[in-house]
């Protein structure tokens, strides 16, 4: 049975993770680890992105064509598998944060309101 944190966890992720992705890759191509590691600088180690759901999300985000990859030398001088924004991604990253947007608006009028 998931504790409490897992769940939230879960369901935070769901919802956002693939935007987060975007944004990351908006600054420029990452690899995974790099990907990973710039969500949990940027959000102040609030956010952890765990390999288990990054790489299927990078996964079906190329599929979907939202970005594409290919490998090259990571700074380490290891072979690692890059990731790009494609245009398509770009457009889905802008309709993602236009929901999100609309999303946290209503959740702030309900839990704002008297």
């Amino acid at each position: 049975m998931l504790g409490q944190k897992q769940r939230e966890k879960d369901e935070l992720m769901r919802g956002t993770l693939e935007m987060l992705i975007l944004k990351t890759l908006s600054r420029g191509p990452r690899h995974g680890y790099g990907i990973a590691l710039a969500i949990q600088q940027t959000s102040e180690d609030v956010l952890q992105v765990e390999e288990g759901s990054l790489y299927p999300a990078l996964q079906r985000m190329q599929i979907k064509g939202w970005v594409t990859s290919e490998w090259q030398m990571s700074e380490l001088g290891r072979k690692a598998r890059f990731y790009e924004l494609t245009a398509d991604g770009r457009r889905q990253l802008q309709a993602e944060m236009k929901k999100f947007g609309r999303i946290t608006d209503a959740i702030w009028r309900v839990l704002e309101s008297t």
